[in-house]
């Protein structure tokens, strides 16, 4: 055996010069260093690797203790191929199984190589035969030889290109302790193969039988395991390694066919985005341009207001300056008449007019703006302005209140076409003040709920009637000044008869008593 692995390992300088790993038989090749097998030994997951190769993994853990299933000294490492946790025993990678059917694929690699083979016996003369007794690759020489000695004359020895042809090596294993003797037999004590010399020295008391007499009990126990448990194992494994492949396939398709959904959405909905922005902006510029024609026609009521109040003015100037008596007086009818028509014209509302500076305009991010091609779009361009003529107030709160009682009224503003406004930020101002008492007024609170409502509170502390003025930008809104009347406060009466009254009356519960007051659960003014 142990010849076996040293001439396996004087091929493999040689082949290395021709097989790298990446064209040689897979079989044949350690996946630690990428070249043939020089010396393979089996770790316990049932892969090989060289022995020397085995020997550098780094140890995954210490050594374990007795009883934990590994002898003392054992190392455990991680296989290089499925990274399962192994434990080599105490000799190290020397006390691994060698892998005989690694050596087979070596050995047949090297028949299908260009390169000759070497004489294992001599070294000189090229390899033409193998003895497959001896696992030894003979010259023509030394294979004539081979038959002629009487120890070797029996052994079979087949040319390489016959074997080269079969695809396929059948020899035996040799014992490693007796070199030449084939492992035959099978010691049943020690469950492992001997040879003859083994079996009559090292294993002299030992149950030694014919390996041929055991394989088949050994070989079904093999088969068994391998048809019963581990094919339909095997057989589940690759329907669900088929279905996870399938599965992965479909995701794969349906990920793009998504991404493509995503694409076509992102398209359309920049199409959209791009139409709505087109759509703000030509929204924004009508407004812009009726707000400016609006200032020009303010201004030019303005100018001609200014036109003619100035004209009026230098006229009556230059007249009391520079004309006599007679001419003032002759000239004072139409003067005073256009005097007095200008005075009482429309300059106030002019002047008292809002000037739009396009503070208004804003515009709204988060608000919807519908659809646009299907696709839901936010954004909108604020341009409505608060008409004061057309703003409303609701609630009781306006009109009455008692007095210590809160009350409670909303101002809703609303523009010049008589539509509730979506945004606050107007200038409010409510000022309520009693009717005939100086200096007495109630203090107010306006809180913009930023929709266009307002909504005032007020507590009075006085009766009577007061006149409550609501502005916005300046200007009263539709009804402005209202009246406001504030009246006592109403309470229980406190349940106490006077007998007098209610005898008096004959028991009758709509008796005045001395407080006054009414009945019990009748309200009344104090």
């Amino acid at each position: 055996m142990s010849e076996e692995v040293g001439r396996a390992d004087q091929l493999a300088p040689n082949l290395d010069k021709t097989h790298n790993g990446a064209n040689a038989n897979s079989r044949a090749v350690c996946n630690v260093c990428k070249r043939l097998f020089q010396d393979p030994k089996i770790l316990p997951c049932l892969h090989s690797f060289c022995s020397d190769c085995i020997s550098q993994l780094e140890p995954f853990s210490a050594a374990r203790t007795r009883g934990s299933g590994a002898g003392e000294g054992a190392v455990t490492v991680l296989c290089p191929d499925c990274d399962s946790e192994v434990d080599l025993p105490p000799s190290g990678a020397a006390g691994l199984s060698t892998d005989h059917l690694a050596l087979d694929e070596v050995f047949l690699e090297t028949l299908v190589t260009d390169g000759p083979l070497p004489c294992d016996l001599c070294g000189d003369g090229a390899a033409e035969s193998r003895c497959e007794v001896c696992a030894s690759n003979m010259c023509e020489f030394c294979s004539q030889a081979h038959r002629r000695q009487k120890r070797t004359a029996s052994h079979s020895v087949l040319a390489l290109c016959e074997l080269k042809s079969r695809g396929r090596l059948c020899r035996p294993v040799l014992c490693p302790l007796h070199p030449g003797q084939e492992l035959g037999l099978f010691c049943q004590s020690c469950d492992v193969p001997v040879c003859v010399e083994c079996a009559s020295t090292l294993h002299r008391d030992h149950r030694c039988c014919p390996a041929h007499n055991v394989i088949d009990r050994h070989g079904d126990r093999i088969r068994e395991l391998v048809s019963v448990q581990l094919r339909p194992r095997l057989e589940r494994l690759e329907e669900a390694l088929q279905k996870v492949d399938a599965s992965q396939d479909l995701l794969t398709s349906r990920v793009e066919e998504v991404a493509q959904e995503v694409r076509a959405f992102a398209r359309g909905y920049a199409s959209a985005v791009e139409t709505h922005c087109l759509s703000l902006l030509r929204h924004l510029e009508e407004l812009h341009k009726q707000r400016r024609n609006q200032l020009h026609l303010q201004r030019a009521q303005l100018s001609q207001a200014l036109q003619d109040v100035r004209g009026g003015v230098d006229f009556a100037e230059r007249l009391l300056s520079c004309g006599s008596d007679a001419e003032i007086l002759s000239a004072k009818g139409v003067t005073l008449q256009r005097l007095s028509r200008l005075s009482q014209g429309s300059c106030d509302s002019l002047t008292a007019a809002a000037v739009d500076d396009g503070s208004t305009l804003c515009f709204l991010p988060s608000e919807s703006a519908g659809d646009v091609h299907g696709f839901p779009v936010v954004g909108i361009i604020h341009g409505k302005t608060t008409d004061p003529s057309k703003c409303t107030v609701e609630g009781e709160g306006l009109q009455q209140c008692s007095v210590s009682q809160t009350g409670l009224f909303t101002l809703v503003c609303r523009d010049s076409a008589g539509d509730q406004l979506t945004r606050g930020g107007d200038h409010v101002v409510v000022s309520i003040a009693h009717k005939e008492k100086r200096n007495c007024v109630i203090v107010t609170s306006v809180v913009d709920n930023s929709d266009g409502t307002y909504s005032v509170s007020y507590t009075p502390e006085e009766l009577g009637s007061y006149s409550v003025w609501v502005c916005v930008r300046t200007q009263h809104v539709k009804g402005s000044p209202f009246t406001l009347n504030i009246k006592r406060k109403l309470r229980r009466h406190s349940g106490t008869f006077h007998c007098c009254s209610f005898c008096s009356s004959g028991g009758s519960k709509e008796a005045l008593c001395g407080c006054p007051g009414t009945m019990p659960g009748l309200s009344h003014y104090t």
